[in-house]
């Protein structure tokens, strides 16, 4: 149950963090941060719960990184399940949470017109990417960002620093996909704003689910081989 919460808690902080950086930018573009400023926002975020929740839980706060590493025998299948629902959890309330402080504004705030950050393609990418671009977008990006975690995590890999290229390389995978997606590389980032979005956010949730678990698998299969020492005995 430990493990459980610290999946919880931490993906809520990375969606409230993130996605709440994003939103409130927006709201307020005078005083906004930028692309620069939202990228740094969710890998500093995830920087924080590593060093946070990692040596409770490993740190996931995504199912695609879960899979990921299931993918590459550091975690076992059976545990999967249980993650992913925690993931889901926090992301959604966290969502659900900036709905209620956006619309303490005088103006009030409609989720399915704001956007909450929901990720996209076509009309509602930011820079109106279709949908080849937005699935090849999300499978490479999550696929660097899962072979960066299994090569910073790994047994020879320099002990007590893995936070810091993860936190890094999320970032850089945001300045990429921002534009293209408004990024996701993790189905519970987008699935807590899309619900609450509605409409089209819903129709096209399916790609931020399946593209970065493409991703997901495709680097485990490689970190598998790569750090075959790493692999543990897991069913």
């Amino acid at each position: 149950m430990r493990k459980l919460t610290a999946e919880f808690i931490g993906t809520f902080i990375l969606v409230f963090g993130g996605c709440g950086s994003a939103v409130f930018s927006a709201a307020f573009p005078s005083v906004g941060i930028g692309l620069l400023g939202v990228s740094l926002a969710f890998g500093l975020t995830v920087l924080g719960c590593a060093y946070g929740f990692g040596h409770v839980s490993g740190c996931h706060l995504n199912p695609a990184v879960t899979v990921g590493l299931c993918t590459a025998r550091r975690f076992a299948w059976k545990d999967a399940p249980g993650y992913v629902g925690a993931q889901l959890a926090g992301g959604i309330i966290a969502a659900g949470l900036l709905v209620v402080l956006l619309k303490g504004t005088p103006q009030g705030y409609d989720a399915s017109v704001g956007g909450l950050a929901a990720n996209g393609f076509g009309d509602h990418s930011p820079g109106h990417y279709g949908i080849g671009a937005a699935f090849l977008a999300e499978l490479i990006l999550t696929f660097i960002f899962l072979t960066v975690i299994l090569g910073a995590t790994a047994k020879k890999a320099v002990a007590g620093f893995a936070g810091i290229p993860i936190g890094l390389t999320l970032t850089l995978v945001h300045l990429i996909g921002i534009p293209i997606t408004n990024l996701s590389v993790n189905p519970a980032r987008s699935t807590g704003p899309a619900l609450f979005v509605g409409g089209w956010a819903i129709e096209q949730l399916w790609l931020f689910w399946v593209a970065p678990i493409m991703g997901a698998v495709l680097a485990g299969a490689l970190g598998a081989w790569l750090h075959e020492d790493d692999a543990v005995k897991a069913a």
